[in-house]
């Protein structure tokens, strides 16, 4: 196959929607007949480019703050995506997430990527935050992340503004593209798709935009 079937997501790693989304379409490209045809590109995407690196409140207190609903509104929201993230084979925890700036996140990300390690570190990235309630804007904590899926140069990385350009980037595309939540994906320069749609309506729509190849 002379040209790769590419699958561009925009994400960021403490949205929940973008967790979701990822894991059903990885079950969906588990089911997709031309699955060792397709490559994932991840782009950065800050939910809140002006956010704190750290809160003194739960999140679900800045959520219902920013929705303008009751606490028990929020904390019910939580449990229910807690459930569908279950039924995805995750236990997540978001009474002990710990909201803050990705930034940096998205700096180390664009590292591993050119050691071939992108998609580990998105991985580690979100099971970190959702699960482990582990603060992902702090530097040590990025390290040893980055240690436990061999990426190399983490603290030189962090030390400098290094690829700050290439997140900058990503989100001007994003821009183009009229993305303006996540997680947001084309798929073979076809399809856009926003949101966690569905193990099913992902596979459908890989099939779709397949079959527009010929």
């Amino acid at each position: 196959m002379s040209v790769p079937f590419t699958i561009d997501i925009w994400s960021d790693v403490v949205c929940p929607f973008c967790y979701l989304g990822q894991r059903q379409l990885a079950g969906a490209l588990e089911q997709f007949e031309h699955r060792d045809d397709v490559v994932i590109a991840h782009h950065a995407f800050e939910l809140d480019p002006r956010a704190k690196f750290s809160y003194d409140r739960p999140l679900a207190e800045l959520v219902a703050r920013k929705y303008d609903m009751p606490v028990e509104r929020a904390e019910s929201l939580h449990h229910q995506l807690e459930t569908e993230a279950a039924a995805l084979g995750m236990t997540w925890s978001l009474s002990s997430a710990q909201p803050t700036n990705t930034f940096d996140a998205h700096r180390l990300i664009a590292l591993a990527t050119d050691q071939g390690r992108g998609a580990a570190a998105v991985e580690r990235l979100f099971s970190a935050y959702f699960v482990e309630g582990l603060l992902v804007s702090d530097h040590d904590t990025l390290c040893a992340l980055a240690d436990e899926i061999g990426v190399l140069g983490a603290a030189e990385l962090l030390a400098s503004d290094e690829r700050s350009d290439e997140v900058r980037d990503d989100e001007e595309a994003a821009m183009e593209l009229g993305i303006s939540g996540v997680p947001s994906m084309v798929l073979d320069g076809k399809f856009m798709v926003s949101g966690a749609q569905g193990v099913e309506t992902f596979l459908e729509l890989l099939r779709r935009a397949w079959a527009r190849r010929s």
